[in-house]
Formats: structure tokens, sequence, C-alpha cells
């Protein structure tokens, strides 16, 4: 991506020799540009059943007073290759978050659903950039499984009996 420089507008006043004249005189000197930030890159997991919506992501910027601000920009930077994401605006409730006691902030949410028949691992990249201007790129493995939840099975009670 190109980053036109900005420009900066300095006033120049010289004085003439022997004559107690000012000039002024309009001088462009480019500002420094601040360097590139480098986006942290964090690996993340999700689990869920085949062809079913299920969350592998949520994405909100809570404040240090606990209240909301602006919402990051997310962006998919590689697709998943046997299934879709899609992004979702909600509200989300915490508890005992940072150091906030009790929460509700608006947020996006992040679903994947495979497709039909798939069962095995996938994949997806998404960059978030925050307001403040930290980005952050998830990789997000996702294992995509039978028509289960994530849910472990109980116990087996013998044949006849129940528990």
């Amino acid at each position: 991506m190109f980053r036109k420089p900005v420009v900066a507008l300095s006033l120049v006043i010289s004085t003439l020799a022997g004559t107690g004249a000012g000039t002024a005189l309009w001088a462009q000197t480019p500002s420094p540009m601040p360097p590139a930030a480098t986006p942290s890159v964090v690996e993340r997991t999700a689990k869920g059943p085949t062809a079913r919506n299920f969350q592998v992501g949520v994405y909100l910027n809570v404040q240090p007073d606990c209240t909301s601000g602006t919402l990051p920009a997310l962006r998919m930077v590689t697709p998943p290759i046997n299934g879709t994401v899609s992004i979702k605006r909600g509200k989300v409730s915490a508890t005992n978050y940072k150091q906030c006691l009790a929460l509700e902030v608006p947020g996006f949410i992040a679903f994947y659903q495979s497709k039909a028949d798939f069962v095995g691992s996938d994949e997806v990249t998404i960059e978030v950039k925050y307001p403040a201007g930290r980005t952050e790129v998830q990789r997000i493995r996702i294992d995509v499984g039978g028509s289960g939840g994530g849910a472990p099975a109980g116990p087996k009670a013998p044949a006849g009996q129940k528990i």
C-alpha cells in the first residue's frame, strides 16, 4: 500500500542584512513518516460441528472506564477453504473482564459454517485493526467434525438402567 507523505508547512523568517526588514518564506518540509507498525500475530483454535454455524471469534473494544470504544475494522486475509465465515453484530456481556466487574458492550462475532460433507481441519486469517492503531492478525484453526457440538459425551448406563 502506497502512503502519500504528509507535508508540513513551516514559516521561515529571515532578516535582510542591514535593512532590518523581515521576509517571510514558506518552506515545505516532509514530516517524518512513522514506521509501519508490525501487526501482532495470534494463533487460535475453534471446534464445532459439520454444516452448522458456530462461533470462532469475538471482537470488541473496551475502554479503561469499562465503556465501549469504536469497534475494530475486520478484514478476511485468507478465507477458509472448506466453509464460510460470517460476521454478526451483537451485544457482549461479561463479568470480571480486565478491571471491569460487569459490562455490556457492542461487538462483532465471527461464525464459521463448513460445507455439508466436510470433516477435518480448516483455517481462516482475519486482520483486526483497532482505532488506536494497533493491528492484530488472527490465524484461526478450525476443527470440524460430526454433527455433535463441543459437549463431551456423558457416562453410559448399562442397558435398561437410567442414570
